[in-house]
């Protein structure tokens, strides 16, 4: 169904099964799948693929030029996959020239009001944004990380899986996987302790984790020989392996150390 009010491009491709609501806007060149809902006053523009059971709540602005000085109107993309929910005053844009040229949502993410998705981000499965968060450009997000209200991440940081940014956080260098942080430019707290319980690790394993963890970055100067020198014990879990992946998998941003005891 598409509400009389709305304004729908001639070469947008819209799925019969979707819903578009009063006084949307809906560009040249977007496809929206099949059990998509824009409640009303929504704008979705540009080179923009969504596929399936997404929900656009009111003055969402999705796939609007990138706020980026360089940007020289090249084709860049958006693309949104599954069962995600954007609300009131969320901007998503697409990519740029020096990004890839696409910015990518995947399944089941909640972006609560006012989130701002910057060019180039890839944002993986499950993730939440609350209130006001923000990322700036190229920042990567892997599944079910979660970032607290008002926080905001500076331009080509990574999260990593299961990593909780508390509200009002500045990051600016990368965050491993399962890692507590919150403040501005600070360092590290911890593991994620709710989200590795959430995950279904028991005591024994998270407290495994929580010690290898202090192991890598005992000396800050040192991680990578930190690495080295883990016990075979202390590699066993995937949880521990992912994390050494990211470490070692070169950040542009530098990587965030745990704070001293």
């Amino acid at each position: 169904m598409i509400h009389p009010t709305s304004i729908i491009a001639k070469s947008a491709e819209i799925d019969e099964s979707s819903y578009i609501g009063p006084y949307c806007i809906v560009g040249d060149n977007v496809q929206i799948g099949k059990d998509n809902k824009l409640i009303s006053n929504v704008s979705i523009v540009g080179n923009t693929f969504i596929k399936d059971q997404n929900t656009f709540f009111p003055f969402s602005s999705i796939g609007s030029a990138p706020q980026d000085l360089k940007y020289n109107n090249e084709k860049s993309y958006l693309e949104i996959g599954s069962n995600n929910k954007f609300r009131e005053n969320v901007t998503i844009n697409p990519g740029t020239e020096g990004g890839g040229l696409k910015t990518t949502i995947k399944d089941n993410c909640l972006f609560m009001v006012g989130s701002h998705v910057a060019h180039d981000c890839k944002i993986n499965s499950n993730v939440i944004l609350a209130n006001n968060a923000t990322l700036a450009g190229h920042v990567h997000i892997e599944n079910n990380a979660i970032l607290g209200g008002n926080s905001a991440v500076h331009q080509f940081v990574r999260i990593g899986k299961y990593a909780m940014i508390g509200g009002m956080s500045g990051v600016e260098k990368d965050i491993i996987p399962y890692g507590l942080y919150t403040g501005i430019r600070e360092n590290l707290k911890g593991i994620n302790l709710i989200g590795l319980k959430r995950k279904g690790l028991d005591n024994s394993s998270i407290n495994l984790i929580n010690k290898t963890v202090r192991k890598i970055f005992n000396n800050k100067e040192a991680i990578i020989n930190n690495i080295s020198n883990l016990e075979k014990k202390d590699r066993e879990l995937i949880e521990i392996q992912e994390i050494i992946k990211f470490i070692t998998d070169r950040p542009k941003r530098g990587l965030c150390s745990l704070e001293n005891e």
